[in-house]
């Protein structure tokens, strides 16, 4: 399953997407147009912006009034990941280089701030109260967990709720949030709205904890960035609280996580010290359940098509290796 064949349902709102996100970064400061384009052309699933589509074309036909929102959604999402970036000092993503390791700091943190500016400038008269609450709430979401995931670094005494409240704010939240958006769209009746944000919740889940996995799995190409890079940055994640649990060199474990500046050596070896337990299937048997959960609430009323598009995201979330 890749990203073509999973969102051939929206394949032609999604190439307006692309159209229209290198519209409105141009700006008549040089800096911000060149910093704009490096982070679109960077590319990235545009999962969010897909689902927005998927869930509003199963009443909508009219896609240039659904496109605005959609750009919003992309370039908030956008925003989030400059700001994490300055914040985890990370030098390369999806194998390129980041906007602060070629601008610096004070740059990108500007540059994250015009993109939140401008995806609200885009709908400020298009969308309704309703739509506006739902993506302002669903930013302070996302800093709440980012301040939460901060608070909480190298900290080896987090519990298995911890982290999954955390993730629900830092991921989940907004995927769920583009669900919703594109049922209020389409206008669709509140309790078909409330099933989409829950499937976008559930799918939410489950795509951080397998970014999670991946993490600890994966290659560097694989991943456009550093392996392990969790564990060296202090952020605890669901397979090291497994491993913390169960391994018998938890207390070794917990030593590593607990060190800040760790070596490359210490990486390693607590990358070793997960693998040696069932850490990678317990979390896929946690991804089963939020994809099992978000297949189960998919409204009856979505035509076979559309259904079978949602269900192909979920297939993907589960058995994507990037």
């Amino acid at each position: 399953m890749n990203k073509k064949s999973m969102f051939e349902i929206v394949k032609s709102d999604l190439i307006l997407l692309e159209t229209e996100l290198f519209s409105v970064i141009h700006s008549p400061e040089k800096l911000i147009t060149d910093m704009s384009k490096h982070l679109v052309e960077a590319g990235g699933k545009r999962l969010r912006p897909a689902l927005y589509f998927m869930c509003a074309q199963n009443r909508v036909c009219d896609t240039e009034k659904l496109v605005p929102m959609a750009v919003a959604i992309e370039l908030i999402h956008m925003a989030t990941l400059v700001h994490d970036d300055v914040i985890d000092n990370s030098a390369i993503r999806r194998g390129r280089p980041t906007a602060n390791s070629c601008w610096g700091n004070h740059s990108s943190v500007l540059i994250g701030d015009y993109l939140f500016a401008k995806a609200f400038s885009l709908v400020a008269n298009k969308a309704n109260n309703q739509m506006l609450k739902v993506l302002t709430d669903v930013i302070c979401s996302m800093c709440e967990g980012e301040i939460n995931q901060n608070r909480s670094t190298f900290n080896a005494d987090q519990a298995e709720n911890d982290y999954l409240g955390r993730i629900a704010q830092k991921t989940a939240d907004f995927i769920a949030a583009s669900c919703e958006l594109g049922a209020l769209a389409a206008q669709l009746p509140s309790n078909e709205v409330q099933a989409f944000r829950e499937y976008g919740y559930s799918l939410g889940m489950a795509f951080q904890i397998t970014d999670d996995i991946l993490d600890i799995t994966a290659s560097a190409e694989q991943l456009g960035k550093p392996v392990g890079n969790d564990l060296r940055q202090g952020i605890v994640t669901l397979p090291v609280i497994y491993a913390l649990k169960n391994s018998p060199q938890s207390a070794e474990l917990r030593e590593i996580v607990q060190t800040p500046n760790m070596s490359e050596e210490k990486i390693k070896r607590g990358l070793r010290i997960i693998h040696d337990t069932e850490a990678v299937e317990y979390c896929y048997s946690r991804v089963a359940h939020y994809l099992n959960t978000a297949r189960s609430i998919i409204p009856k009323s979505v035509a076979i098509e559309h259904k079978e598009a949602f269900n192909a995201v979920a297939d993907f979330v589960g058995l994507r290796n990037y």
